[in-house]
This record gives C-alpha cells, sequence and structure tokens, in this order.
C-alpha cells in the first residue's frame, strides 16, 4: 500500500470480495481473481478488516491493495493539511451555483476561479472577489480541459482539487480524501458524487430528479474500488476530484471537451499510477432535470466514446467477454432447440476448468469452481443486456423489427435489467418510472454512442473485446 505505512492504519475487503474457507480463499478484485492465503495470513483479517500493526499486515495489505481486493480505511490514516491543496474551478458564467460553492468551502482552502470566456465575466469576478478567491479569466472560450489546465500552470500546492460550480463541496470531505495520499504511488482520488436534493424529503423533484438521485451518470455507487478500464468502477468524473500535481503531467487533454476525465484517468493507470474511488467521501451535485437536457447531457457523454477508442482502443470496448462467454452469450440468444444443451456443455466446461485451477487442498473444490462459474455467468448477463438495450440499440431495434426472438431477448433484458437495478439502488420512485427512465438513458447515450462513431467514421468504439484466457487467476 504504501513505503512507510502509517501505523495503525486499517484496510478493508471490499463488498464484493467473497471468503471461503475460513478467509483462506479470497475471491474477487478488479479484474476478479482467486487468491489463496496462508493460515497465518488469514487470521490477520478480523471482520474483514486487516490492521496495519508488523511486517506481515503490511506485506498482506499491499498484495491485496495492489489487485482491488481491499481498501484503505481513510479515517484510520493520518490526518491531511488543507494548506497543501488548492480548490481549482472552471466556469463559465452561473455566478450562483459558483456562489453557492465558494460559501461551502467557507475561505478555508485556496481557490483558483478560471472563467473561461463568460459572456457576463463581471457578475462571475463578484462572485470570486466576494469570497476571496484567485480568479484567472480567459479571453475566449477555450472549454473545460483548457480551463483547468490554465488554472493547474497556477497551482502552487503539492494537490489540487478539480471541483466543477455546480458541486457542492465542504472542506472537511477534501481533507478526508487528501488523507489516501499517504499512498505515495496513488495520483487521483474522487468521492461519491451524489445529487443536491437527495435526501430533502420537501424537495424531491419530478421523476426524472428521483431517478437521477439514484443513478446518476456521476454516481459511481456505494463500493470503495480501484480505478482502471477493467475495474467495476473504470473511471472518474472530472466534476470533482483530488490529484497529486507532480503526476498530472501536462493536464488534460485540451481537444477533448467530453470524456477528458476518463482519458486522463486511463493515460495515468497505464503510466502505473493508481487511482481510486472512495465513496465514504460524498459532495452534492446539481443534476439536470429537465427532460430535454437530461437527454442531451445523457448522449453528449456517449458521444466521447469514439474519441477514447482513438486513444486507448479496447479499453473503451462496451463488453469485455472471454470466449466462453461470448459463446454462452450467443447460444442462448439464439433460443434454438440446441440452444440449452450447448449453454450446459459450455457451463460444465468452464466449471471443470476452474475446478482444476483451484489450489491443491481446498474443502470443497466443486462447490467453488459452481461459485466461480455462477459469477462469471452473471458478468455476461449484465454485458449482453447492456449491448443488446445501450450500445447496440439501433441493430436491437431492427432485429425487433423481423424476429420474434429478437423481441423476446429485448423485452427480457430490458424488464429483467430494470427490475434487478431498482431492487439495488432502490430508488424514491416506483419500479415502472425507474425502468421507463432507465431505457431512456440507455436509448439516449447510445444514440451518442453512435453518432460518435459516425461522425469518426469508425465502429471501433461498438466492437466487444474478446480475451483469450481469463486475468487474476491465483
Amino acid at each position: 500500500m504504501t513505503d512507510t505505512p502509517a501505523t495503525g492504519s486499517v484496510v478493508e475487503l471490499g463488498p464484493q470480495v467473497r471468503s471461503y474457507e475460513g478467509g483462506r480463499i479470497l475471491v474477487g478484485g478488479a479484474p476478479p481473481r482467486l487468491v489463496r492465503l496462508g493460515a497465518r495470513a488469514a487470521a490477520l483479517l478480523r471482520d474483514r478488516r486487516l490492521r496495519l500493526d508488523g511486517p506481515a499486515s503490511v506485506r498482506l495489505a499491499q498484495r491485496l491493495v495492489a489487485i482491488g481486493m481491499a481498501h484503505p480505511v481513510a479515517a484510520s490514516l493520518p490526518a491531511a493539511d488543507l494548506a497543501d491543496l488548492t480548490v481549482l474551478v472552471p466556469v463559465r458564467d452561473r455566478p450562483g451555483p459558483l456562489d453557492r460553492l465558494l460559501t461551502a468551502l467557507g475561505g478555508r482552502v485556496a481557490v483558483i476561479v478560471v472563467d473561461d470566456g463568460s459572456r457576463d465575466p463581471r457578475a462571475v469576478a463578484r462572485v470570486v472577489h466576494g469570497h476571496g478567491a484567485r480568479l484567472l479569466a480567459l479571453s475566449e472560450n477555450r472549454g473545460p480541459s483548457a480551463a483547468r489546465n490554465a488554472g493547474l500552470r497556477e497551482v502552487g500546492t503539492r494537490f489540487v482539487a478539480f471541483v466543477d460550480s455546480d458541486i457542492v463541496v465542504v472542506p472537511d470531505t477534501l481533507a478526508m480524501l487528501l488523507r489516501h495520499f499517504h499512498d505515495p504511488q496513488l495520483a487521483v482520488v474522487g468521492p461519491r458524487i451524489l445529487g443536491l436534493r437527495e435526501g430533502v424529503t420537501s424537495d424531491r423533484g419530478n421523476w426524472i430528479a428521483r431517478y437521477e438521485a439514484a443513478r446518476s451518470s456521476l454516481d459511481l455507487h456505494s463500493h470503495p474500488a480501484l480505478v482502471h478500464p477493467h475495474s467495476r468502477v473504470p473511471w472518474l468524473p472530472s466534476a470533482c476530484l483530488v490529484a497529486r500535481v507532480d503526476r498530472l503531467g501536462g493536464g488534460f487533454t485540451e481537444s477533448m471537451r467530453v470524456a477528458e476525465d476518463v482519458d486522463l484517468v486511463w493515460r495515468l493507470a497505464a503510466g502505473g499510477d493508481r487511482i481510486r474511488y472512495d465513496p465514504a467521501a460524498s459532495v452534492r451535485h446539481d443534476h439536470r432535470t429537465g427532460f430535454a437536457a437530461w437527454l442531451g447531457r445523457k448522449a453528449y457523454y456517449g458521444s466521447g466514446a469514439h474519441a477514447l477508442a482513438v486513444r486507448h482502443g479496447a479499453a473503451v470496448a462496451p463488453a469485455t467477454l472471454t470466449p466462453w462467454a461470448a459463446g454462452l452469450a450467443v447460444a442462448l440468444l439464439a433460443q434454438r432447440r440446441w440452444s440449452v444443451p450447448v449453454a450446459v456443455a459450455v457451463l460444465l466446461a468452464v466449471a471443470r476448468g476452474y475446478t482444476r485451477k483451484i489450489p491443491a487442498g481446498t474443502a470443497e473444490p466443486r462447490r467453488l469452481a459452481a461459485t466461480l462459474t455462477g459469477l462469471g455467468v452473471a458478468a455476461t448477463a449484465e454485458q449482453t443486456a447492456g449491448l443488446l438495450l445501450r450500445h447496440w440499440w439501433p441493430l436491437s431495434l431492427a432485429g425487433c423489427l423481423v424476429s420474434s426472438r429478437v423481441r423476446r431477448a429485448v423485452l427480457v433484458a430490458a424488464v429483467a435489467d430494470g427490475v434487478l437495478d431498482h431492487r439495488m439502488r432502490s430508488p424514491d420512485l416506483d419500479p415502472l418510472r425507474f425502468v421507463v427512465a432507465r431505457r431512456l438513458d440507455d436509448l439516449a447515450y447510445g444514440a451518442g454512442v453512435w453518432a460518435g462513431a459516425w461522425r469518426g467514421r469508425s465502429p471501433r468504439c461498438l466492437l466487444p473485446h474478446v480475451r483469450r484466457t481469463p486475468k487474476g487467476s491465483g
């Protein structure tokens, strides 16, 4: 975890890590893998937590953190000094939200506001000067990436927090995120981004607002994660993230006005830096809740997929499948007489393969192999539904016009995916409207992906990636 770990600090197994045989076998991580621990190492884990109080616990923590199975508990790390941080806010007009953000910061941390060519720069300047912040005014609108980079060149502290003007964050949250930089490999950490109105019962908003409160594109859910293209949390939104200045190099790619945050995270990860998502720290975001603006924003996010495919290749693939998972999906989608027998044969072969790979001495290797196979099936179903309903929906729609099998597959996927998502997230919205909003979200995002692919004259961002061998066994 760190070259000089803090005595008494704690790491905790991620919620999605499964434990077998009294903690001696762990399954999870990013990407998922199986890890077998010796009896002494397993005994160091108590209630899924590991306290760093000796060389053995440090070595185990380093191993589990590096593969995304365990995550530092920020509250157990040494306190950080806000004097080491500068908050950088790119803004174009919107003096009201900017005033709300600066009020929340309360003058406890240095702030640079970059005015990215506002139509009314005086209104922005009044707010900035009224809060004692520093103003950097650009003569023309250059986009959020260029605005952040211009501000970054003025930062004199070790750390910088990129915060959009429609975010509300308090200094204590930023101080908690700074604790993670006790890890010298960490380049960036991001908090959970919740809705501004969430939890305010007197202002529940319309049904789009309530959907966004549960499933905003910026809310990366409640599980901590190591962030990289093959993780369940593959990116961090630049709406709010904290970074080590000397790891950012040239900063954001200025030619990108969308997905620039994904690009930055992936470049850093490819260079060996560590990026972390910590939902224990949260900020608030003023979500778009007007119907047209909401759909437009979803499509805008999708339009960045082509640029990411050009820069990062298969990392942006809408699905990453093993050959057996791809074969299983094709067999079941075909809905022929041979589909079920073929699917069963595939699953038996996969389970047998897992059984051979499970370390000798495991008490119930077949049961564990069946569990691993089931996890793979669930992941395959999730990704296949995403292809049908989100990334490939124009093809699904065309297929529905001519094939009852396609109609049946799309209907089952649309309902099952929506109902399971509703159950998992427990939104303040009935299942019917949640499922409708979920499908509209997919349609808008997918339309953006296809529009970007069309403009770029390349289908690369629409192609799934089939990897030849499963990663991270052992």
